[in-house]
């Protein structure tokens, strides 16, 4: 059952839940951000809109800065200004940035400790038609890797929102990955975020009888996937808790080992490569500190291809009965 004390959406289970692009969030905290704090700056590497910069750049045309498509001028740049005392945010694709730049984020950032607020737009195979050339399937693995990197996956626009607006507040650099198709709109304003907490969405272990549980522990837009996997599995009578991990790292290991000690079985659900994912970084915790059976959604060691969204996410074993699949094989073991 939905945890009420999340103050959810209480529409997150029909067929007319409200949708919107994640992307859309990011613009709107960049704004709230902008207007809140003057040291916050905005950088783009020609796709305002498609980022939803554009916001930003028609409120505060003197604090935003196009640099065309030179991504990896897009992060030095932003390192210089963040070390004058600027809080930069900078966007572009996330196969762009911080595909293509990665270096100069580990380099100029990160090494040097500089607040850059990096957002990667269009991030996952949902891009859809844009293909496997444009659909970042490996940013979060190779943002975690960094020292000093925070990194976040908000799962609705409402949370990216507020994951802006608590970026803009950080002094550590962040990535920030953002999905481009509307998504259903699953937390309210009333929802709790914090930077390093993961929220519990949905939990039926308490009124369960059944010695089976699992724990599903999604980031993304499939965080509502995950909850309908988990009203479908509660309806066959097994214990189920689903934990939204919007931060990557750090991660909020004291929810993670509970969960994990409560359920001793765990699926985890991401729209990434399976491999050094949120995933793998659930895996890294548990292996040391409280092991379990595990499963994992994901994309299993392949590029992306075109098609739409949904087809997609089927076709790579990211949809609702996949996740369901994987609960009953973990529960097998």
């Amino acid at each position: 059952m939905i945890n009420q004390s999340q103050k959810l959406n209480q529409k997150v289970f029909d067929a007319d839940v409200e949708q919107a692009p994640i992307r859309k969030g990011f613009g709107e905290g960049l704004l709230a951000a902008g207007r809140t704090d003057s040291r916050v700056v905005g950088l783009c590497a020609d796709l305002t809109e498609s980022t939803q910069m554009h916001l930003f750049k028609k409120e505060f045309p003197e604090r935003f800065v196009e640099i065309g498509v030179a991504e990896q001028n897009l992060v030095t740049v932003a390192s210089g200004m963040a070390a004058m005392g600027k809080v930069p945010f900078v966007t572009s694709y996330a196969m762009f940035s911080p595909g293509r730049n990665w270096e100069q984020i580990r380099t100029t950032i990160c090494y040097n400790d500089r607040p850059v607020k990096i957002a990667g737009s269009h991030a996952g195979i949902s891009v859809g038609p844009d293909g496997g050339t444009h659909q970042a399937v490996e940013d979060l693995a190779i943002t975690r890797v960094i020292p000093r990197m925070v990194v976040i996956s908000p799962c609705d626009a409402i949370e990216a929102k507020k994951a802006t607006i608590a970026a803009a507040k950080t002094n550590t650099p962040v990535y920030i990955r953002l999905a481009r198709e509307k998504t259903p709109i699953m937390t309210t304003e009333e929802t709790p975020f914090e930077i390093g907490r993961a929220q519990v969405f949905f939990d039926s272990l308490g009124g369960s009888a059944s010695k089976l549980k699992v724990g599903i522990i999604a980031t993304g837009a499939l965080v509502h996937k995950a909850l309908l996997a988990a009203r479908e599995v509660e309806k066959e009578g097994v214990g189920v808790k689903v934990l939204n991990l919007s931060t990557i790292k750090p991660l909020d290991e004291e929810a993670i080992i509970s969960l994990a000690k409560e359920t001793g079985r765990m699926v985890t659900v991401e729209e990434h490569q399976i491999a050094g994912g949120m995933g793998s970084a659930v895996a890294e915790l548990l292996a040391r500190t409280h092991p379990v059976a595990m499963e994992f959604i994901g994309v299993h060691d392949q590029f992306g291809q075109s098609g739409t969204p949904d087809e997609l996410l089927e076709h790579y074993k990211m949809g609702v009965s996949h996740i369901r699949e994987a609960v009953k094989r973990v529960l097998t073991r």
